[in-house]
């Protein structure tokens, strides 16, 4: 079985036996063809992902949609590392939104690039170049854990500054997190982005930060 098949299968058990809402995106069905394999997936509806969303919204979302999302992100990756998941790229474009009256409801999608987490220390660098963790640079190596906060970090800092993210532009001080947020929405950002894997919040410590209360 084709290893993403395995993993939304298992997301798909995560899902239905959740008494709550899951940002995650459910696998309805899958076909192996010949040199295809053919996955049918849950599409909420009306949805966009939010590299769209954010370009309708002049480049950017205000602070408590951004809280909205992100809050409902964190949750998922939780779920997806209490079941050894690994998605290894979390970006804008790979997030969906559904617009409701009671607010964005966002979807992890795409796990084409996911894996099985098993505590290991990854040398194969998968997802976005420009989004790389700053351990990959020095150590040829990142974690699941630190990795996930780090990519959290990244698309916080890209819903809330109208800017394309890169690592390298970031660690020499060619981007910089905007004064004019709060200053709990700052310290959250900060801690993400830690230069230090060590130094990141883990996905818990993320959920009970102040800006999300």
């Amino acid at each position: 079985m084709a290893l993403e098949v395995a993993i939304m299968l298992k997301l798909r058990n995560l899902t239905t036996s959740s008494s709550r809402q899951l940002a995650l995106v459910s696998l309805l069905d899958w076909y192996e063809l010949e040199e295809e394999l053919l996955l049918v997936m849950e599409r909420p509806m009306p949805s966009e992902d939010l590299f769209v969303y954010l370009d309708e919204h002049e480049g950017c979302l205000n602070e408590e949609e951004a809280k909205i999302i992100l809050k409902q992100l964190v949750e998922a990756t939780i779920q997806l590392q209490d079941a050894n998941i690994f998605h290894r790229d979390i970006k804008v474009e790979n997030v969906l939104i559904k617009s409701s009256s009671e607010g964005p409801q966002a979807y992890l999608i795409d796990f084409g690039l996911s894996c099985f987490d098993r505590g290991r220390k990854f040398a194969l660098l998968r997802g976005t170049r420009d989004h790389v963790p700053p351990e990959f640079y020095r150590l040829k190596k990142y974690t699941a854990g630190p990795t996930t906060v780090w990519q959290l970090g990244v698309l916080l800092f890209e819903i809330l500054h109208n800017k394309m993210f890169k690592t390298i532009s970031f660690l020499t001080n060619k981007l910089k997190i905007n004064k004019r947020l709060s200053k709990n929405c700052q310290d959250l950002m900060t801690k993400c982005l830690k230069e230090q894997p060590k130094e990141r919040p883990t996905l818990e410590e993320l959920l009970s930060h102040p800006w999300f209360s």
